[in-house]
């Protein structure tokens, strides 16, 4: 007999640890439409151009991350590109807030259904990487695979 559980669903955006410094992470919540929580099961999702910002009211909004539309749906399916609302404590918003202003930025990390079925992005306070050091990380990783190969 076969096992119905469905895999858990974790999408991750893979970039983010090229081109940034993550400073601090946080989960937040996402406010969905009918059809892009079927299209997240299904992990049609691409979070790699994904950033966060403010608008007036101090609410945090998901940019440019694409929640592939629906096959199945109907008239009522959802844009792909549409711009998704975070939920986050008041205490966290004003930390990103204050830290928002010094240069920083807010990048979606990785993509994750929870056990009771809510869609929840994981997302990092980032500052973005020169090029000397993006080779100071892949000269790292390069030393430690050659130290763990002579073990």
């Amino acid at each position: 007999m076969k096992d119905k559980t469905p895999a858990p669903i974790n999408i991750k955006n893979r970039r983010a640890s090229h081109d940034y410094t993550f400073l601090a992470k946080y989960d937040a919540g996402m406010m969905l439409h009918g059809t892009e929580i079927k299209s997240v099961r299904a992990a049609e999702v691409n979070l790699q151009d994904g950033y966060c910002t403010f608008d007036h009211k101090g609410d945090l909004w998901v940019h440019s991350v694409r929640i592939a539309p629906y096959t199945p749906g109907t008239y009522n399916n959802h844009d792909a590109m549409r711009v998704r609302k975070l939920l986050l404590n008041k205490r966290e918003l004003k930390q990103l807030a204050g830290k928002m202003d010094t240069g920083l930025t807010i990048i979606p990390l990785r993509l994750f259904v929870t056990d009771r079925g809510f869609a929840k992005l994981e997302i990092a306070l980032a500052q973005g990487k020169k090029l000397f050091d993006k080779r100071e990380d892949l000269k790292a990783k390069d030393q430690k695979r050659e130290m763990e190969r002579f073990r």
